[in-house]
């Protein structure tokens, strides 16, 4: 026993040792069948005496959901991709959908508890997330590989070569916009110890560490390999308590489609798909195609010598013989003129099952799908095991049945179909299912370059359930604030279910803001009153209102005024000194300027008459960590005042909340009408620009996508913007968002007469089609509703 390992390390490794032991013979050939020579940890690996390889995973992107335009570029791209490989590199393509330790995911999308009084909404957020897991993809994790070797005398030799390799294919990787990364020796034996146990779940856990290896006289294979192999019939083995079966594609159409790819990675069963490509020297490949034609040539002159001497025309030819020298010559000026090289193709798929019956089922499906695309999937009859081990991600073909192919023809079998959005994480947060996989969509905002966001839809799509859904899965796994500007009060029911503050803004509360509040956090610049001088122009703006707005000798005594009345305060921040509106009414009054008391005079209402709401100093919690602003009793004037006040609370929340390092999360319901109005457009794109790198991430929500639309503001808006959830449209909207968003056609039927919380989602470069059928009979469900019997329901419970 090595030195140096822990009770609980050298138990594991006592446990692998007894388990490679019990039957002397099994696991040794197991072990032996298993083609390679040793693995490194820093995933390089020795297949045989002079042949190293190494293995990247890459990332899916949407290649059957982009444009037309947007595929043949993807295509194209991957053409120069397998242009990349000479005949001195052997690669293979690894695609592996294989059932998932049901109880890591469980533990990933579990919510963990807090030490505060939500661990009942945590215990019930987190049986939804298990309920929509199993209505999921099957428990199948499906993952994609690139794995590349090269001849070489000796490791040293090998190292800088296949280092340089890799480091190409990555940055082609990152052309293509795909995200990949390069295994170590561990998580490629974790990889092939999976394949292997396949059957067997949570029961075989992979336990492995370098150091066990030392003294312990056992060698890697020993923590991968199976209990068993058994290959008792000639197109059937077993693997543990695993049935599987070997085939391979025979390519017998003259056209492929770039769908059957997809179609066999699509099945819901444990399977491998791999393709073996070869690149073939360019001018062996010439040669043999002039040879072939050559060929073809004397058998057409001997033909026609018969036809002739049978009394024929000597035109008439076999129409085989002719077609082959017509595809042969096509393909000679492929490769002669254009940028086609020649590749053999060995494409293999590894069928399984728990049981003979099931095993027959899934290799049944898979001939299926060949017979659609006019190809055939042959059983590998008394080759099961040159089969399996070909399909291990080691580039090491065993299989001599192989297929020439341009690289046009080679690239149709393109390796993206839908890109996933599933991300590991204490902050991730539910946002549906993947309408295309059926995969759990987990995602962290904060992730994105920009955190901004836009929830978008018709009335009844799901939009305020969307948004209540977010904020409550945001509340219970971080510690971020939440303020909500609320027009139609529908929210206050989750508010106060989150022990939340709800200040109602109207003029008969008794619930007061203040509008002239401000903090020493307030601008990132030395001078916070410029920056709330800016704020106040805006507010001025909205009440004194006309077709122009503020004129400039207007604007510059508000300036001035606003710079006076707040130096009381910085001399003696207190709250008592914190001005207010009427203070800024009597700095103007002051002023010699006619402009001065033209502004003091649209102020008046709002200081001295029955508009005097914003006229008070703020006495509400308005540090708790939830804040709704209800401003649905607020006329239509009001309504614009009162939302843009309330996003300077926000921006002085997010100001004091950014030396905390504490992120605050802002949504704006009714977004549209922020707008409107040229000044409160202005200030809501500031927020888009800023907010980021203040840990702010604000959310606007509204129904009116035409008004959104019409704002000149509203490029800056998108164009800041990394995260777009979009509902059902009206038809109007569609096509003047497709443009602005550029969406397919495709992508336009997931928001075109779509159910109540289906739709798109943008995450970045991503769009992903979504449902999220939220279970109805949750105490979460009737909080968050607003449809108007469920919300009955729920006041008479």
């Amino acid at each position: 026993m090595p030195k140096g390992l822990s009770k609980e390390q050298q138990k594991q490794l006592r446990e692998i040792q007894e388990r490679n032991t019990r039957d002397p013979n099994i696991p040794q050939t197991a072990q032996d069948s298993i083609p390679f020579q040793r693995m490194f940890p820093d995933g390089i690996c020795r297949v045989s005496d002079n042949y190293y390889m190494k293995t990247i995973q890459f990332q899916d992107i949407n290649y059957q959901l982009a444009q037309q335009e947007d595929q043949t570029a993807i295509f194209e791209e991957w053409c120069s991709f397998l242009n990349f490989f000479d005949s001195s590199i052997r690669f293979e393509l690894s695609f592996m959908n294989m059932a998932t330790d049901a109880a890591d995911f469980e533990k990933m999308i579990r919510i963990p508890f807090k030490k505060d009084m939500f661990n009942h909404i945590r215990i019930e957020f987190s049986s939804m997330l298990k309920r929509q897991l199993a209505q999921g993809n099957n428990g199948l994790t499906k993952t994609k590989y690139l794995t590349f070797g090269i001849e070489a005398d000796s490791m040293k030799q090998a190292k800088p070569r296949l280092q340089h390799v890799e480091i190409d294919l990555l940055n082609n990787f990152r052309r293509l916009g795909v995200r990949a990364k390069t295994l170590s020796g561990k998580e490629r034996l974790h990889l092939m110890h999976s394949m292997f146990h396949m059957g067997e779940g949570d029961n075989e856990k992979f336990l492995f560490d370098w150091k066990w290896l030392v003294g312990s006289g056992m060698s890697v294979k020993d923590f991968i390999a199976p209990t068993c192999f058994a290959f008792p019939k000639s197109r059937v083995f077993q693997m543990g308590g695993l049935y599987g079966s070997m085939s391979y594609l025979q390519i017998t159409a003259s056209d492929l489609s770039d769908q059957m790819l997809k179609d066999f990675l699509e099945m819901e069963s444990s399977q491998i798909v791999t393709m073996h490509i070869q690149s073939v020297d360019q001018n062996k490949a010439i040669k043999t195609i002039k040879r072939t034609i050559t060929e073809l040539d004397r058998s057409k002159i001997e033909e026609q010598k018969k036809a002739v001497r049978s009394g024929y025309d000597m035109d008439i030819i076999p129409s085989d013989l002719a077609t082959y020298g017509k595809d042969a010559k096509a393909l000679l000026k492929e490769l002669q003129s254009q940028n086609e090289r020649m590749f053999l193709l060995t494409f293999l798929v590894m069928n399984t099952g728990k049981t003979e019956a099931e095993l027959e089922t899934n290799v049944f499906q898979a001939s299926s799908i060949a017979q659609k695309y006019n190809c055939n999937l042959r059983r590998l009859d008394y080759q099961q095991e040159q089969g399996l081990m070909s399909s291990l991600p080691l580039a090491y073909n065993q299989i001599e049945i192989q297929r020439g192919m341009t690289t046009s023809s080679t690239a149709i079998f393109v390796p993206f179909t839908t890109q996933e959005l599933f991300q590991s994480g204490k902050e991730t947060i539910y946002y549906g299912l993947n309408a295309l996989s059926n995969n759990l969509i987990m995602v962290d905002r904060k992730k994105l370059k920009n955190p901004n966001g836009l929830i978008l839809g018709t009335p009844g799509s799901g939009k305020s359930f969307s948004a209540k859904r977010e904020i409550t899965n945001a509340f219970l796994v971080s510690d971020d604030d939440i303020i909500v500007c609320d027009p139609e009060a529908e929210y206050t029911a989750l508010v106060r279910k989150l022990e939340g503050q709800v200040i109602k803004i109207s003029p008969s509360s008794t619930q007061y803001i203040n509008p002239m509040d401000i903090n020493a956090n307030y601008s990132e610049e030395d001078n916070p009153i410029a920056l709330k001088a800016d704020f106040v122009l805006s507010l001025c703006e909205l009440i004194v209102g006309g077709k122009e707005g503020l004129q400039p000798v207007e604007k510059t005594v508000i300036d001035r005024c606003v710079h006076q009345i707040y130096q009381k305060y910085f001399e003696d921040p207190r709250p008592e000194n914190m001005p207010i509106l009427q203070d800024l009414y009597e700095a103007l009054l002051n002023q010699e300027e006619k402009e001065a008391k033209h502004v003091a005079t649209a102020l008046e209402i709002y200081v001295t008459d029955s508009l005097n709401l914003f006229n008070h100093r703020t006495n509400v919690d308005v540090q708790n960590r939830f804040v709704c602003y209800d401003i649905k009793e607020l006329g239509k004037q009001l309504k614009k005042i009162g939302m843009l006040v309330v996003q300077d609370q926000v921006w002085g929340r997010v100001t004091a909340n950014r030396n905390a390092g504490k992120a605050t999360r802002y949504y704006m319901d009714e977004f549209h009408l922020l707008l409107k109005e040229e000044q409160t457009a202005a200030y809501s794109v500031e927020i888009w620009k800023r907010f980021r790198k203040w840990g702010g991430i604000p959310t606007g929500i509204t129904q009116n996508v035409k008004d959104l639309l019409s704002s000149r503001e509203v490029e800056n808006i998108f164009e800041n913007s990394d995260f777009i959830i979009m509902l059902n449209q009206a038809a109007g909207d569609r096509q003047i968002l497709a443009s602005q968003l550029n969406i397919s056609p495709h992508q336009l039927s997931y928001v075109t007469q779509s159910g109540e919380g289906e739709g798109l989602l943008f995450y970045g470069n991503v769009i992903l089609p979504f449902v999220d059928h939220f279970p109805t009979d949750l105490e979460l469900y009737s909080i968050m509703t607003t449809k108007l019997a469920e919300v009955q329901e729920a006041k008479e419970a």
